[in-house]
């Protein structure tokens, strides 16, 4: 029948009879992926905030593909599961020494530091309103410390050898190393006149967005997460099972990081994100490099296909969430051509479609794959909300959990110590935290639940998605109202042990649930920015 057609066809004819075939071969070879690809470029320069895809053919359209297909993914920890800057995390003080006021005296002498940890110790001040001192008589011993006078006071900080070289050594200082040694870190040791007053622990803190991007990429069909780290093995598993990762390789080096990604492409296609030196020969080897781009190192952006513009961890789920609805489409725009271009060519063979007709049809077939190409720029984000908060609420939330950072660690100081201090030194400490307690962080959570949770309800949509949130405020009232109450009827001369136990038990149980529900509040708020 085809033969018997072609036969008695013009010229003109058969050539019309040929065209089907070749537009079927151009739509088997995806003459509408580069439409697609460039339009998920579109799309992700807009959501995303991707830059470049340096290493791939048709403009980026190998990388976008291979991405769409990851299935393992290597995460460098250091500035890419955390936040790569040392922050303040905890206050170790003498019993007669308030926590603020170690701060204080050491950001005081840190103001003449150029180091890293000492710009850390300043800031924390800063954020606290901490009034600084200027120091006088300063000396700096490279990567050790600084002496000088503060006050009229010579004071010494910096590292334990440093400073316990001058001053004296409590037990408690031994038992404070010991955690910075379980839980990774850097101590920052103060001392006054000889004598050893607090220490600082600093560390590289895991991002707020890590557990919930790590959630999002799983739902995004991520079937493996490993993280890759050089840090010691005990630290490395401990931040892994916070996060939830799969697997972790610790005290990794740059080749042993590149061996790990080479053996895992033999289980699928791999996805690695770093962004320092260390990280180019994983990211060069990896089948999708995607370097964190804001404030990484030149090197993992040169050897990734992909930078990040913006240094949120979560642009890598908007990434692959868009990588993979762009190949689905691309996909069925190739069925659409290559299916009605054989349906076409079938009925020209059999003679029903004559050559003019049959070349205004492929045109349709063409625009009919295109259009439906252009369904990539109206790819629905993964972000739970498609509402943010304004610049202003943005800033106005993250400076009232700042402002509330001194109330937490005078909360966790006074449980801790609570059992061991002095009596008048007990009481005058807990009466102290509760007009804290009172005065600043109750009124806050007040507001909270009055002003800023509507709004954010709103965003949120459903009937009371802070529910759960509103239910915490409850109990933190409640403890705070018991606290108040215990500290009212406690002896100003020698307070019972055993209401000491009891108030200690409360503080603990206001400490614990205030942290975990600022880390929730903040999530929330990161969700919506």
């Amino acid at each position: 029948m085809v033969s018997a057609c072609i036969a008695r066809a013009d010229w003109h004819g058969m050539v019309y009879e040929r065209e089907p075939l070749a537009r079927a071969r151009r739509a088997c070879r995806g003459d509408a992926l580069p439409i697609d690809t460039r339009r998920a470029h579109s799309h992700r320069c807009r959501h995303v905030e991707l830059r470049k895809a340096r290493r791939s053919d048709q403009g980026g359209g190998g990388a976008l593909e291979k991405l769409a297909q990851a299935k393992i993914l290597f995460f460098d920890k250091t500035g890419t599961l955390t936040g790569g800057r040392a922050r303040l995390v905890r206050i170790e003080a003498e019993p007669d020494v308030s926590q603020g006021e170690v701060l204080r005296i050491a950001a005081s002498l840190e103001q003449m530091s150029g180091h890293v940890i000492a710009a850390a110790v300043v800031a924390a001040a800063r954020e606290r309103s901490l009034p600084l001192s200027v120091p006088g008589d300063v000396s700096e011993k490279g990567g050790a410390g600084l002496s000088g006078l503060v006050d009229g006071r010579r004071v010494a900080i910096g590292s334990w050898d440093y400073v316990s070289a001058s001053a004296n050594a409590p037990d408690w200082a031994m038992r404070f190393l010991d955690q910075i040694g379980e839980e990774g870190g850097s101590a920052v040791f103060v001392a006054v006149e000889g004598k050893l007053i607090g220490a600082l622990q600093m560390a590289d803190q895991i991002r707020l967005e890590t557990p919930r991007a790590l959630r999002m990429l799983r739902r995004a069909g991520i079937e493996r997460i490993v993280m890759l780290t050089g840090d010691r093995r005990d630290i490395a598993e401990t931040i892994g099972a916070s996060i939830g990762v799969d697997d972790v390789r610790a005290e990794q080096t740059p080749a042993e990081k590149r061996a790990a990604i080479e053996s895992g492409r033999a289980l699928g296609t791999t996805l690695m994100v770093g962004d320092g030196i260390n990280d180019a020969p994983a990211l060069a080897v990896a089948d999708v490099g995607i370097a964190m781009g804001a404030r990484g190192a030149a090197a993992s952006s040169e050897a990734a296909d992909v930078v990040l513009l913006v240094d949120r961890l979560d642009r890598v789920v908007e990434a692959l969430n868009t990588a993979r609805q762009v190949r689905q489409i691309a996909v069925q725009s190739v069925i659409i051509g290559m299916g009605l271009s054989i349906l076409a060519m079938l009925i020209a063979a059999l003679g029903y479609l004559p050559p003019l007709y049959g070349a205004a049809l492929q045109e349709v077939i063409d625009v009919l794959a295109i259009l439906n190409a252009l369904r990539a720029l109206r790819i629905k984000p993964l972000r739970v909300s498609h509402y943010t908060l304004t610049e202003d609420q943005q800033r106005h939330l993250r400076a009232d959990h700042e402002q509330l950072a001194p109330v937490l660690e005078q909360l966790s100081f006074v449980a801790d110590k609570l059992t061991t201090l002095p009596p008048e030194v007990a009481v005058r400490s807990l009466s102290e935290l509760d007009a804290m307690l009172q005065q600043r962080l109750l009124p806050h959570e007040k507001a909270d639940e009055a002003d800023v949770y509507p709004i954010v309800s709103t965003l949120l949509g459903g009937d009371d998605p802070m529910a759960a949130m509103s239910r915490t405020h409850q109990e933190i009232f409640n403890l705070g109202h018991q606290i108040s109450r215990l500290v009212k009827t406690l002896p100003h001369s020698e307070p019972k042990i055993e209401s000491l136990h009891e108030l200690q038990r409360f503080l603990y149980s206001l400490d614990a649930i205030l942290r975990l529900h600022f880390a929730q509040e903040e999530e929330i708020y990161q969700t919506l920015t």
